[in-house]
């Protein structure tokens, strides 16, 4: 251990030491490939035996942080890999929690170029810049403490209204080949310009900016073989769209999406993008191209020919799979999924699950068949996934055929449009993109996520108001229930910009644009053609307003404002470490019953403003959830305690009692709990309330990971479809304590749980549960110290 400190502070100072001279950014550096193919080379002819490598492994390989401790070749699903991340990326949601853990670690600027994001808080409802001004107004206080947190660590700050985190990161600090790690969980959107983006928590961010190898367990490679081209209403959006209805939601867990194949090079750099982005939503570790040449045109677009220059020479080699992948795909990836574009339709996918697939042409029929409602309420384009200049200029191009011919939005549908970033939109609205949306009746908002996450003011909408069932279709990423708006009766299709489009004009979700006609001002039928626009603006992008442009300032003495009455900022208490004995006396909190995402365990919308107060913030804590006990009552709990109050309240309220009263406390759920989001509040809020495990049929991976960097043991039952119904009923008579918790170990992931069922102080049955852990070496010392927090501070003050 004492060997191990020692490494990890001399790691810290030669990181340290190169981040001093570099300070923040504004964009990428050239990416050092002489390093990376040297790491990659001693990879190859040592551990990995010269076997060939896809273009994922490759990227892992070539940042492995001690290639020179590894015995022999990390196994797919079963070895952890340590590794050496270039950049980290945070939206100011999660920044706060992350920044508030990070000035606990003892560390005076972050290890790695770090840049900070604002695009969470701004509220949709008046529109662009009114919208970010009224940001200031009720998000100053975490502005400002975000701002100065990055003067002081050296982290480039992006304002409110700059854009959304993962088109600026797009513009500005992809680069192909390298490892970026980002605080929320559609990351991955780099992917379109060849980096590996990697979703994590926090803590996991901190490590990478403490100098802290990050630990990732080896990932299986998926292969989408891409074959042909789109046709002219295809969209990058129907190529993930149909991925996630074939693999579903957790059909990617565990794996890196690798796409190859002739189709590849007929994509964009920004369609991509997109499909990458939108992985997440199977559950994948992330996602990744080939470099391309629509790659190399987008870097020379946002000023990065100097990167593209370095990439082209790396094209054949390091930036591509080896030979032998596309010789012999099914030998050398893990799965492969064949997706033929040239007959690729335009789908929509929902309402509630992004994994619903419904194919354009058999979109009527099954919105009759499911008593879908066919009114379509909103119309929403951009957001993090389709917000580039291809997006929005192939869908006005849709909107000048509807202008020519008399024609606005539907009357009762309200048209919505978010640009990705400032670039954007100055580009859009010097090109006449933003004229042809407003002239059919659209909204522009803010540079900001929006609608997207919650960030919708629609409380004064009868839809909203009244709780009514109603439709609204985006080219979002994301369409979980009551996610957007806050009613749980808002049924959200996922679909192409183009796809929005036809809804907008038409009013009606069972619209094809492909087949159906329109009624123009005169009262005249017609169709519309096929959608055209460029992948690139002629003229270059447009860099738009100077406020908007990154803070880059280091000043490391920086005071960093918190105030000790503030209701939205709380300094952290470090939890407490294992005390060293079996977990006894636990009580089951809930059992869930079904989907549990991130977003039922820790909303958003209007708690986005608590996310740096932990005391606040856990006052949500579950309130989406359903308990099986209950018969799927949504945040509703028994007490278990005698005497305690409430008898019967909320999951919060009641996981306080129990919290005031010493009582510890368990949740077991059910198949993926935590998919979603990357927010470790889903993780710190049960700890702090008391929790000290989660048992489940099977987690989601950011989930399970920021469980085990804030302590909570998470557990999978051995036999998942037996062994949780033993919790679906009458869970508050259940006393839990465990065998295994004490010498837990990486070798032996076996724990089993003994549960007395009790009944008027009397046991009455016993069970016996047997359970599995995934925990690594370094994943326990976490637990035992009670954080991985704990564990860095510990480390930097040895």
């Amino acid at each position: 251990m004492i060997r191990h400190q020692q490494a990890l502070r001399n790691a810290a100072r030669r990181y340290a030491t190169a981040a001093a001279g570099s300070g923040p950014q504004a964009r990428a550096a050239v990416p050092n490939y002489g390093l990376f193919n040297q790491r990659l080379d001693k990879a190859r002819s040592t551990i990995l035996e010269n076997k060939p490598l896809t273009l994922a492994q490759k990227i892992l390989y070539a940042h492995l942080h001690d290639v020179d401790s590894m015995t022999s070749a990390p196994v797919p699903g079963e070895s952890y890999l340590k590794l050496s991340p270039d950049r980290v990326a945070m939206q100011d949601a999660s920044a706060q929690m992350a920044i508030l853990q990070f000035m606990l670690s003892g560390m005076k600027q972050t290890a790695v170029p770090t840049s900070i994001h604002c695009d969470h808080l701004v509220e949709a409802y008046e529109g662009a810049d009114l919208d970010v001004a009224r940001s200031w107004q009720t998000s100053r206080e975490i502005y400002e403490f975000l701002q100065a947190a990055s003067q002081k660590y050296g982290i480039a700050f992006w304002r409110p209204g700059s854009g959304i985190i993962h088109q600026l990161v797009l513009e500005n600090y992809a680069a192909p080949g390298t490892l970026m790690l980002g605080t929320d969980s559609h990351t991955p959107n780099a992917g379109g310009l060849g980096m590996l983006a990697i979703g994590v928590g926090g803590a996991d961010a901190v490590d990478a900016m403490a100098a802290i190898p990050w630990e990732l367990k080896a990932p299986r490679v998926l292969g989408v073989h891409l074959r042909g081209s789109l046709h002219p209403w295809g969209s990058p959006k129907d190529v993930i769209l149909a991925l996630a209805g074939k693999l579903s939601v957790r059909g990617g867990t565990g794996y890196i999406v690798e796409y190859f194949g002739d189709g590849v090079q007929s994509l964009s750099c920004t369609g991509m993008a997109t499909i990458c982005n939108m992985g997440a939503e199977v559950g994948a570790t992330t996602s990744v191209f080939p470099y391309t040449p629509s790659m190399a045109r987008y870097l020379s677009a946002t000023k990065r020919t100097a990167i593209a220059d370095a990439a082209n020479a790396q094209q054949a080699g390091y930036l591509s799979a080896d030979a032998q992948i596309a010789a012999n795909p099914a030998k050398y990836y893990d799965e492969v999924v064949e997706i033929d574009l040239d007959t690729l339709e335009p789908g929509y996918n929902g309402p509630f699950t992004p994994d619903l697939h419904t194919p354009r042409s058999k979109m009527a029929e099954t919105v009759k068949a499911e008593g879908w409602n066919d009114k379509v309420s909103a119309a929403l384009i951009g957001s993090c996934t389709n917000s580039s200049y291809q997006d929005l200029s192939r869908a006005a191009s849709l909107a000048r055929q509807a202008s020519a011919r008399g024609l606005k939005v539907a009357e009762g549908t309200e048209f919505l449009v978010s640009p990705g970033s400032e670039q954007i939109r100055a580009t859009m609205e010097r090109d006449g993109i933003q004229e042809a949306f407003e002239g059919i009746g659209a909204k522009v908002l803010a540079n900001a996520c929006g609608p997207c996450i919650g960030q919708w003011n629609r409380d004064e909408n009868p839809v909203v108001k009244n709780r009514e069932t109603n439709s609204i279709v985006s080219s979002f990423n994301r369409n979980f229930r009551a996610r957007n708006d806050g009613n749980p009766n808002t049924m959200n299709f996922l679909t192409s910009p183009e796809m929005v489009l036809g809804a907008a004009l038409s009013g009606r979700l069972s619209f094809n644009p492909l087949a159906d006609q329109l009624v123009d001002a005169q009262g005249q039928s017609f169709k519309l053609e096929p959608p055209t626009g460029d992948e690139l603006p002629a003229s270059s992008y447009a860099q738009g307003r100077d406020e908007y442009l990154p803070l880059l300032e280091h000043q490391p003495d920086t005071q960093i404002p918190i105030s000790a009455k503030s209701a939205r900022l709380q300094t952290l208490e470090a939890f407490a470490a294992w005390d060293g004995k079996e977990f006894a006396n636990t009580r089951v909190l809930v059992t869930v019953q079904g989907k549990c995402t991130t977003d039922h365990i820790s909303a958003a919308g209007k708690w986005l403003k608590y996310k740096g107060h932990l005391e606040n913030l856990a006052r949500n804590t579950l309130i989406g959830a359903a308990n099986a006990a209950l018969d799927g009552r949504v945040n509703e709990v028994r007490n278990a305690v005698a005497g305690l109050q409430p008898a019967q309240g909320t999951i919060p309220d009641v996981a306080m009692a129990y919290k005031r009263a010493g009582v510890p406390w368990l949740v077991v759920a059910d198949y993926n709990y935590g998919e979603g989001s990357a927010r470790e509040h889903a993780a710190m809020q049960p700890r702090f309330l008391g929790c000290n495990m989660v048992v489940a049929r099977s987690f989601a991976r950011i989930h399970e990971t920021n469980l085990k960097k804030q302590g909570v043991l998470p557990l999978v039952f051995a036999r998942p479809d037996e062994d949780y119904f033993i919790f679906a009923k009458d869970p508050h008579e259940l006393v839990v304590r465990t065998q295994g918790v004490v010498g837990l170990s990486a070798q032996s992931p076996a724990v089993r749980l003994i549960v007395d069922r009790v009944r008027d102080g009397q046991t009455v049955e016993t069970y016996e549960i047997d359970c599995t852990h995934t925990m690594s070496a370094d994943q326990i010392a976490w637990f035992k110290a009670g954080s991985a927090l704990n564990l860095i501070a510990a480390q930097q003050q040895a």
